[in-house]
Formats: C-alpha cells, structure tokens, sequence
C-alpha cells in the first residue's frame, strides 16, 4: 500500500450561531483533493502513458481507489494486469501525491475504450455519460455468477448499521463522508472504505479486494452508508457481488440494474427495519 501523506480531514476555525448567540469554535471538515489517474502500459520498448480520469477524492488507499477504478471500468480484468501502482512524484516533485499511475504488465491490452467516456469525475457522479445496461453487461466479468444459494438472516442485516457508524472513523468526525463496507454473510466486518464521493468509497473497497484476490464477492454482504445509486450497483455487479443493502434509498435506475443482474437489493436498513426491492429470496 502507498501512504499519501496528505490527511483526510482537515481542522477549521468556524464561527458557530446558536439560538441568537455567536461563538468562535473549531470543527473538522473531510479532505477533497483531486486525483489523477493514468495508465502506463504497452509491450518492451513501446510504453505508453494515457489520463483515464480526475475524480475529487479524499486522500487515503489511493492505490486500491486507482486498482478499483480500473476494474470496474472493465479496463483490466484481474490484478495480475497490474504490475504497479505509484504516485507520479516518484518521477516529477511537482505532481506531489495528486496524481497516480497504474503500470500494467507487458501482456495486458487495456480496453480503453470504457474509459474514454469518463476523463473527469466528480464526487456525485461516477459513470456521468454511460451507455446502457447491457453495455455494462458486456464488460461485467462476474455478471453471470448465480448467487442463488446464498442466504442471511433479517436480524444480521440489523446488525449492520450500527457495526459500520463503529468503525467510520472519518464520518464520525466530519458528518460529511461516504462509507461502503464489505461484511460476510454471518455479520463480520472484513473491510471498510471512506470517501467524500460513495463511488469512490466502493472503487476503494473493490479495489482491495482485487489485490488481496477475494474476487467474486459473492459469498458477501455490501453495505452503502447512504442511497443505492445505478452507478454503485454497476460496480458491484462488476465485483460479483449478489446482495447489497443500504442505508438510503435507492434510485430507480439502480433497482432496474439489481433486477437485471439479479442482485438483491435493500434499502433504508434500520436496525429494525428495511425494504427489499429485488430478489427477496436470499433474505431469510
């Protein structure tokens, strides 16, 4: 893992009105930083170098936000295209830690055409311009994993709220950041990733598990600390992932998408309640 030294929060001095009254006071904001991606790869003495995206990212697991980024883009298909991931000042002081590259091995052939679409991100939007769901489909190297026989029990499920506020360290500070976190079907957290942009957060967490080798996650549980968004959906179809639930609500777009990849799919998860919206089957 590389360690940017940049923080994800930041310390503020903040004037405070309270019931007519003002106070000087202080309060903790979450780090948006942009990021730069680029791709290094092509065979031998035939290297060449392309800017995949920009996205406004808080700074932390840089290296697994760039590895998820590519994989769920379907530009690589496995971490054994990635022979490494590194800031650009290894080369160039000047880029400081805002810009990193993936170098992939000699063999891989990158589908870059996936990431044409998608040279700038924001912190709202991770698949602003994309096509259709069966282009996503397409590129979806776990989309046709079953998942059918897996099973969690309700009271697991209510579990998890309170088991991702424990460990969302940057949110507890802040109130202002994003979480995706991956549990296993009896209720154990395995990972977790923050961010100011959600897809951000679960490219962190898919990209972990890309280089760690849990992929397919379909023997897992997801956990979305807000709304359920197409674009969040799409990558965890992407990481075979077949149940996710989330904290807020989820789009209708995103449903569709659930629905498609028979993914199953629940929203506004309280600890003693929640909305199934597709495949219910797998909810015991």
């Amino acid at each position: 893992m590389i360690a940017p030294t940049l923080a994800p929060t930041k310390h503020l001095t903040i004037t405070t009105v309270k019931a007519g009254e003002v106070l000087q006071g202080a309060d903790v904001v979450s780090i948006e930083e942009p990021l730069e991606i680029k791709l290094d790869y092509g065979p031998g003495n035939d290297r060449a170098t392309k800017n995949l995206s920009v996205t406004m990212r808080t700074p932390g697991h840089d290296d697994d936000l760039a590895a998820g980024f590519l994989f769920t883009e379907g530009i690589v298909n496995n971490a054994g295209d990635i022979e490494d991931i590194f800031y650009a000042d290894r080369y160039c002081a000047e880029q400081k830690q805002n810009s990193i590259v993936v170098k992939l091995v000699a063999s891989c052939l990158p589908v870059l055409q996936n990431a044409d679409r998608n040279f700038y991100t924001t912190s709202s939007c991770g698949v602003c311009g994309k096509g259709s769901i069966e282009a996503i489909r397409t590129v979806s190297k776990f989309g046709t994993l079953n998942g059918g026989d897996i099973k969690v029990e309700k009271n697991i499920l209510y579990q998890l709220p309170a088991a991702l506020m424990e460990h969302q360290h940057d949110f507890s500070q802040t109130g202002g950041i994003h979480a995706s976190a991956l549990f296993s079907l009896s209720g154990g957290l395995l990972s977790l990733r923050e961010d100011v942009g959600r897809h951000n957060a679960l490219d962190k967490l898919i990209g972990n598990a890309l280089v760690t080798g849990l992929l397919p996650l379909n023997n897992h549980l997801l956990l979305l600390s807000g709304r359920a968004s197409f674009e969040l959906v799409q990558k965890a179809a992407m990481a075979g992932i077949r149940i996710i639930a989330a904290i807020g609500a989820p789009s209708s777009l995103a449903v569709e998408l659930a629905a498609e990849f028979n993914i199953t799919l629940v929203g506004f998860l309280k600890s003693n309640r929640f909305n199934i919206y597709t495949s219910p089957e797998r909810i015991v």
